[in-house]
């Protein structure tokens, strides 16, 4: 069955990793959220994307815009992130140019982990799955907790709140997947891959292993990245949709991975997708994508 994850929530439509956000995100009737954690200086697991507060999106509690640049998560505690306002974008701004009929949702603050995951227990959310995506890079580690210290943060909390069924974990960087396999080896992980001029984690023109691949080096397994992703063990490739091959497809069938795509928002492109045969598309539309992929969902549980 094609599973649908919303992508930040429902970033088209609403603030991005808020909880108004996922709630929409359910109430459209997505298998999935997939979302960003962070860690706060009191280790606190978070749900945001940048390693940095965003003063794009980023309001102090008397209004005022953060100033730029923002500062560590990991230099904040959570009392601090909880009296911050990330319902909207700044007027003008990237975000704002990006998504311009996103709702504003004055008042909403950054989740907790915790706060998120409660969301699956709401009247209504069905079985509603969570992929974790967790954010550090190989290229700054002295702007993040490092991989053990994520993955001991986020097992924790998954444990505590019995949601380990209905989790799994996602990220560019691999080092952290080995840390979860490791702590909690029943937690599925997808192996997030991009060969982007905005973000290249496989680097194939390096004369070293890229950094973000946990030591394997793409040129040991013939310049293939599903052969690579198989190699770490997967078992879910996730690479961003436009590098996706019939070709790169088949092979990573034929090693037995899953394949899930981001970030996917236009109808045309999700339905081509869908007819190659994916498991996953996330994407900021969850409500076209609710509608625009109904006939490969026919398996998929009655509208929440």
């Amino acid at each position: 069955m094609l599973e649908i994850e919303g992508h930040r929530g429902a970033r088209g439509l609403l603030a991005e990793n808020t909880l108004p956000s996922f709630e929409r995100a359910i109430a459209l009737g997505v298998d999935g959220l997939e979302f960003d954690i962070g860690l706060t200086r009191d280790g606190v697991p978070v749900v945001h994307h940048d390693r940095a507060l965003d003063p794009d999106r980023t309001r102090e509690a008397g209004g005022a815009w953060l100033a730029s640049p923002g500062p560590l998560l990991r230099d904040l505690d959570m009392a601090t992130l909880s009296g911050l306002d990330v319902g909207r974008a700044r007027r003008g701004g990237p975000t704002a140019r990006m998504f311009p009929h996103q709702e504003p949702c004055d008042g909403a603050r950054i989740p907790t982990l915790a706060e998120v995951l409660a969301l699956g227990r709401r009247p209504g959310a069905g079985a509603v799955r969570f992929s974790i995506e967790i954010k550090l890079s190989p290229l700054a580690p002295e702007e993040t907790a490092g991989p053990e210290a994520f993955a001991e943060a986020v097992v924790a909390v998954l444990r505590a709140e019995d949601m380990i069924p209905r989790a799994s974990v996602r990220a560019f960087d691999w080092r952290v997947l080995r840390e979860f396999r490791q702590l909690a080896p029943e937690l599925p992980v997808a192996c997030l891959t991009a060969e982007q001029s905005w973000l290249d984690t496989v680097l194939r023109d390096r004369e070293e292993p890229s950094p973000w691949m946990a030591g394997l080096d793409i040129r040991a397994h013939g310049g293939s990245v599903p052969r690579m992703v198989h190699r770490f063990g997967g078992p879910v490739w996730s690479p961003y949709h436009t590098e996706l091959t019939a070709e790169s497809f088949a092979e990573a069938r034929g090693l037995g991975l899953r394949i899930s795509v981001w970030t996917v928002n236009e109808v045309r492109d999700m339905q081509a997708l869908a007819r190659l045969g994916v498991d996953g598309i996330v994407t900021d539309y969850p409500d076209r994508a609710v509608e625009a992929l109904a006939p490969w969902r026919q398996e998929a549980p009655q509208a929440r």
